[in-house]
């Protein structure tokens, strides 16, 4: 008997605790949907701002409300926060039990999505929402659209590869002419250095002789003997039968000589008184 008591005061104890906490809860949620009132007040009047604290006191005074986190991110999205607007409704999903709720959270994150030019995540988004909803045309036509903006990206990507492709190839082969040139042009400065050691060396050989002299030696020796050569010849050279310059001159010396001496021996007998003969009588 004492038992039975037992187990009925801790069922009376249980009970009592489960009801005062259904109370609270009952009280929070209440308390939650007035703030989330509040919010779609402001939100109507265009006052983002208040709006925004009310639905964030509905969702810190029950974190299952999913009507503040839902109405909180389409305040976001009307403000043009799509980033904030994004997280708040993937919250949504994540703590919604029910398909409508996350129908419409799916609904919203592919239109977030769309704004942000992520057609294909949107494509994604909108087939969870149909999973949720089948029969939501609106959904069904954003898909639509979701997938024409997808299909448009991918052929820009694959054209914008192309072209980035196509450019490395060119830049590619650029390089490799650049490359060519270069080695071409080496060749050709190298060959005409070749060309001009050899023009320089037939030069060379072209000044020396068969001795290996140079050859303007030879031709300085060569002309110092012409010269020499020319020299002697436009010396007068002597005639047969005519006496040289070289032998008047020395013949008139040797004559004055000797008339001199004869002078010096008349000079010498006057001196004497003694009458000195001439060659001729007068």
């Amino acid at each position: 008997m004492k038992n039975i008591i037992i187990v009925i005061l801790t069922l009376n104890i249980a009970f009592s605790f489960s009801q005062e906490k259904e109370k609270q809860d009952l009280a929070a949620l209440k308390k939650a949907n007035d703030y989330v009132y509040e919010g779609n007040q402001l939100s109507d009047k265009d006052d983002f701002v208040a709006a925004e604290m009310e639905y964030r006191k509905a969702i810190s005074k029950d974190a299952s409300n999913t009507v503040g986190a839902y109405n909180l991110a389409n305040s976001y999205y009307k403000k043009g926060s799509f980033d904030e607007a994004l997280y708040r409704q993937q919250e949504v999903v994540k703590t919604s039990t029910s398909k409508a709720e996350k129908h419409k959270a799916f609904h919203n994150i592919g239109n977030i999505l769309m704004k942000n030019k992520k057609c294909k995540e949107a494509v994604e988004a909108y087939k969870n929402a149909l999973r949720n909803d089948p029969t939501d045309e609106e959904t069904r036509y954003n898909l639509g659209l979701a997938k024409e903006c997808a299909e448009q990206q991918k052929d820009q990507q694959d054209q914008n590869k192309d072209n980035k492709d196509n450019k490395d190839n060119q830049d590619k082969k650029d390089e490799n002419k650049d490359k060519q040139d270069q080695k071409d042009k080496e060749g050709d400065n190298k060959d005409d250095q070749k060309d001009k050691g050899d023009q320089d060396k037939k030069e060379g050989d072209d000044k020396k002789d068969e001795d290996g002299k140079p050859k303007d030696e030879k031709q300085d020796q060569d002309k110092g003997k012409q010269d020499d050569q020319n020299k002697d010849q436009q010396k007068p050279q002597p005639q047969p039968g005519k006496l040289s310059d070289q032998q008047i001159k020395s013949l008139l010396e040797a004559m004055n000589n000797q008339e001199q001496k004869v002078q010096e021996k008349m000079n010498a007998e006057k001196q004497k008184g003694v009458k000195v003969k001439t060659d001729k009588d007068w």
